[in-house]
């Protein structure tokens, strides 16, 4: 494919830096509000919404959903240009990028109008509640039961790791309706209102001092039929194109890019005491391998655009990103902090080079390994469905979950 933007997406892309510029300054730029803050959270709506009002959301979806209906390389170009600006896009990621695209595809008309608007202008935020404590990258291993009661449905089960549930308006749960089914054909998926009775959110305190994730516990919550997402027992399917959009969502997550450590080793001293780590051999020879594994994931993500253009589902060559990305954004953070010799031990937003990005990099790494399909279980789909390889053995073909071993 031709790399260049074409006129019409040249003038696109000028208009929205120029909006950019205009509503968040020059590039580059942090807002130095601590992530999950209440300050933080009140800025991503703002921004989200203006963002709105000017039509940069929901690019490719329908006109009739609030979409403008444009080729995904428009998409592809407003995140190029929005990556820059360090835009505080981060709370409804999830939701625009993996559950409203789900309720679109899945949901009744009227309900689909019901959710988007609110979602689209940031008014709502979204989780998604697939993982628990026994059934993480085994998403159909989960043991959260909805049973039928005229109507409606009720829940009781744990999800966990769920990120932004503390702030989250609603969310769409898988859940296991016929246990007599293998694993992966009882299940079905509902819309779920996170502030519903029975609906209990625990933060989970991590080691960088934030609580992004959460534990989330049902009891007898009341869901109504209405808000199933697809048929009963086709939720592995729904669940499919929710974690296809979610690989594709998190290959791209956002940390500290290759020029931004460049500047960092331009004005950082070498351990040797000679000149800047920039000209450290060692440390510029792990600048070239960063380099080459960054343009690898931008050309092989032009694979996946292609295939956007044409109308096409993204393949499975997206779990390559996440791996790729997750495991350089931990390398190249812990280059940093170390090359920051013992002032790398200073993780204060206030003091720290890049209001500490490189330690809040470092601390996310390794949840971003797990996010979306451990580095294992994507490897596996990679070997399998990329490759061709032969499938791992798989005891539970055929068995009916109820009786699977059950640690």
């Amino acid at each position: 494919m031709d790399f260049n933007d074409s006129p019409e997406e040249a003038a696109f892309r000028a208009e929205a830096r120029a909006w950019l510029e205009k509503t968040l300054g020059q590039p580059g730029a942090r807002t130095g509000a601590r992530p999950d803050s209440a300050e933080w959270l009140q800025t991503a709506k703002a921004y989200q919404a203006k963002k709105a009002a000017a039509g940069y959301v929901g690019l490719t979806w329908r006109k009739e959903v609030g979409g403008r209906e444009l080729s995904p390389i428009y998409s592809v170009i407003f995140g190029q240009e929005e990556q820059q600006f360090q835009a505080p896009v981060a709370p409804f990621s999830i939701g625009l990028g993996m559950c409203i695209p789900t309720v679109i595809a899945f949901h009744k008309p009227e309900s689909v109008k019901r959710y988007v608007g609110p979602a689209l202008r940031g008014e709502e935020i979204w989780c998604q509640l697939f993982s628990e404590p026994g059934a993480g990258s085994d998403v159909a291993g989960l043991k959260t039961r909805a049973v039928k009661d005229g109507d409606d449905w009720i829940i009781n089960g744990q999800k966990v790791w769920t990120s932004g549930a503390h702030y989250s308006d609603y969310g769409i749960v898988l859940v296991r309706t016929n246990p007599e089914k293998e694993k992966h054909k009882g299940l079905t998926m509902f819309v779920i209102n996170m502030k519903a009775p029975g609906v209990e959110v625990r933060p989970i305190h991590q080691m960088s001092g934030g609580s992004n994730f959460n534990e989330v516990y049902f009891t007898d919550v009341r869901i109504s039929d209405s808000e199933r997402l697809g048929e009963v027992g086709n939720g592995w399917n729904v669940a499919l194109v929710t974690l296809m959009n979610e690989r594709l969502a998190v290959g791209g997550s956002a940390g500290p890019e290759y020029g931004e450590i460049l500047e960092l080793a331009r004005n950082t001293p070498s351990p040797s005491g000679k000149g800047s780590l920039l000209q450290d051999q060692a440390f510029r020879e792990k600048l070239a391998g960063w380099y080459v594994s960054a343009e690898g994931y931008t050309l092989g993500k032009y694979r996946t655009m292609t295939a956007l253009s044409k109308g096409q589902t993204p393949g499975p060559e997206n779990s390559i990103g996440k791996i790729l990305n997750a495991n350089r954004m931990q390398d190249l953070a812990n280059a940093a902090i170390e090359g920051e010799d013992h002032f790398g031990i200073i993780s204060d937003a206030d003091l720290a080079p890049m209001q500490g990005a490189f330690h809040n990099a470092y601390m996310w790494a390794p949840g971003l390994r797990i996010a979306g399909g451990t580095d294992e279980i994507l490897r596996n789909i990679i070997a399998e469905r990329v490759l061709g390889l032969p499938q791992d053995v798989r005891v539970d073909k055929g068995v009916a979950y109820k009786d699977l071993p059950k640690g």
